[in-house]
């Protein structure tokens, strides 16, 4: 995400404050490539921060202090200037892309599609969102995934975050995808089941990792979600149901306005999601080394209707490799706790 060679994996101590009545915890501040890690003195992650996302509160004043979102009511203060510069260079490269996403194919393909659209959207609207989608980069992705949960949390609440909770899913996100980009996040509400957003952001809710005693249970969710995702792209969903209207918006501009995406946050989250068929799911969890019985009986709980993924679960318990071990599962189960 950064571009930025000189500043990778830069560290440095820092300030946290987790609310405004908290305490300030000194951390030790990390810049990845596409995050800011905060971590106690002993190397146990406090916090992850989404670059994109990051917002300096105080411009121009010492130390300065930064939030992880518009809502966000975590704060750090910063008072190294290598460190700040690298953030403010990391936002300033962010802010050229958006406008101009950065890459050829995607700015010549704008002024193709931008004369010929008042023609072709009346023939050919399925084709341009299509092909919108399909030349909008993956960093691009990233960024509407974030803007997405961004709104999310403004309907559903914050996202549920435990330092020892937030280690176990980002272990089981290892185990399922790899190291593949893309978070797993939990919410205490606002989410049926589950749900996946652009830059592979996949919501579980609270009750997948509270009320089952199996970690394969929000496993199976997320490879369910997974396989969404691969059958039908998110940002094509996105923008099937905004219109052709913010596709040409994307194409020509790399946004999409936020009163749009504040509207999709609201709608994408009130049906429940479709199933995967049977075989297609059986596929998935194989792939995966995941038991897919817990997955049937946790949406149904007397099988009949998931009777076909029970008699192909290939995977028998004793034989499995775990999704988690006991004590990350324990972590993970109390995520959500006050």
């Amino acid at each position: 995400m950064t571009a930025l060679k000189q500043y990778q994996r830069l560290e440095s101590t820092g300030l946290w404050r987790a609310s405004p009545d908290a305490q300030r915890i000194e951390v030790i501040v990390a810049l990845g490539d596409a995050t800011l890690t905060l971590s106690d003195t002993r190397g146990n992650a406090l916090a992850h921060w989404s670059l994109p996302a990051v917002e300096r509160v105080n411009p121009g004043e010492t130390p300065a202090i930064f939030r992880p979102g518009p809502d966000a009511a975590e704060t750090l203060e910063l008072d190294d200037d290598t460190m700040i510069g690298a953030i403010a260079r990391v936002q300033a490269a962010i802010e050229r892309r958006r406008p101009h996403p950065g890459r050829l194919r995607f700015y010549l393909s704008a002024g193709v599609v931008a004369a010929v659209a008042a023609v072709a959207v009346f023939w050919l609207p399925g084709a341009m969102v299509d092909y919108t989608a399909s030349v909008v980069p993956a960093s691009q992705r990233a960024m509407i995934g974030e803007d997405l949960l961004t709104n999310i949390r403004r309907v559903a609440g914050s996202p549920c975050d435990t330092p020892r909770g937030t280690a176990a899913l980002e272990k089981m996100h290892r185990r399922l995808f790899g190291d593949s980009p893309g978070r797993i996040v939990v919410l205490a509400s606002g989410v049926r089941q589950s749900e996946h957003l652009p830059g592979h952001i996949i919501l579980l809710n609270r009750a997948l990792v509270e009320d089952y005693e199996d970690p394969d249970v929000p496993a199976g969710f997320a490879l369910a979600e997974d396989l969404r995702a691969q059958q039908t792209d998110p940002l094509v969903r996105l923008l099937r149901a905004s219109g052709l209207g913010t596709a040409f918006q994307l194409l020509t501009t790399g946004t999409i306005s936020q009163d749009r995406l504040a509207q999709y946050a609201e709608d994408l989250l009130l049906p429940p999601p479709s199933r995967p068929s049977d075989a297609s799911l059986a596929e998935q969890f194989r792939r995966a080394g995941v038991r897919a019985s817990p997955y049937a009986y946790a949406l149904d709980i007397s099988g009949e209707t998931t009777l076909g993924l029970i008699e192909a679960d290939a995977l028998p318990e004793k034989t499995a490799v775990p999704v988690l071990s006991d004590g990350d599962w324990i972590s993970l189960q109390a995520i959500c706790g006050e």
